[in-house]
């Protein structure tokens, strides 16, 4: 089995950021992923940050590779959102984008899924000047540190994002309940924890290169979650299809949780 720090040398060395974002967010892939789990993400996190019930002041985006769909919706709801990701490749791709600089990743088919989903689906370059204007800083994390954003300081946060992110860079469910400790250092008491993930994966590849994933299941998310000091307010397991299974035969569902922290 592969140490946290074998983990994190393999993602720093060899995770291509390009690569990932036109595998999995470009129309023309042949494993693009509308209509899968993008879908899922996008209409859950509209879902949330609509309802008026998830904002404040600050969130963090915990894991946010070279990708921005994860805060399209969050925008509109806070006054500033902090991104983080170990890998340097992936922080300087979100900041080529959030530049504005030619040959950044052209997001305006997510974008388009989203402003369709708040009702205009032609107002992708507003969503894109909102994003710029509220994402303030992409910072180096480290989720298996007790502070993942250490030497940076920052206020607790009001809600954290994470998807994808942890069941890549932990080892074991001791690992895994260990990396929601140290992320929920950043969070305030009542603060939200927005999470997506699959279940069942061991391994995903980008550009043919192989990938761990830690096999998590409904129960021990459940389990870990409230051992940490969370409240389940809304979890949803969505089965892949046949169809899905094909494209990804290497997860076996994937989920959404909306969970509480206590006031402790």
């Amino acid at each position: 089995m592969e140490s946290e720090s074998d983990v994190k040398d393999l993602y720093q060395k060899d995770f291509d950021a390009e690569s990932y974002l036109q595998m999995y967010y470009n129309p023309n892939s042949d494993v693009y992923v509308e209509g899968y789990y993008l879908s899922f993400l996008l209409e859950n996190l509209h879902k949330t940050f609509s309802s008026g019930d998830v904002k404040g002041d600050l969130l963090i985006d915990i894991g946010c590779g070279p990708a921005i769909h994860t805060i399209i919706s969050a925008c509109e709801c806070f006054k500033e959102i902090i991104a983080c990701d170990w890998t340097d490749r992936n922080r300087q791709a979100y900041e080529r984008w959030l530049r504005n600089e030619p040959g950044s990743f052209d997001w305006t088919p997510v974008l388009s899924i989203v402003c369709e989903l708040e009702g205009d689906r032609a107002k992708c370059a507003e969503k894109e000047k909102k994003i710029r204007s509220t994402v303030k800083r992409v910072l180096k994390c480290d989720i298996t540190k007790r502070n993942p954003l250490i030497p940076a300081i920052l206020p607790p946060a009001d809600c954290l994002v994470t998807s994808l992110c942890l069941e890549s860079a932990c080892t074991d469910l001791n690992s895994y309940s260990q990396a929601i400790r140290n992320i929920t250092t950043l969070l305030k008491p009542r603060g939200h924890l927005v999470m997506f993930g699959a279940t069942g994966s061991t391994s995903y590849k980008v550009a043919q290169k192989l990938f761990p994933a830690l096999n998590l299941n409904e129960e021990c998310i459940k389990t870990t979650l409230n051992a940490n000091d969370y409240v389940i307010k809304e979890m949803k397991i969505n089965p892949l299809s046949p169809e899905q299974k094909t494209t990804f035969p290497y997860l076996l569902e994937y989920f959404f949780v909306l969970a509480q922290k206590t006031s402790n």
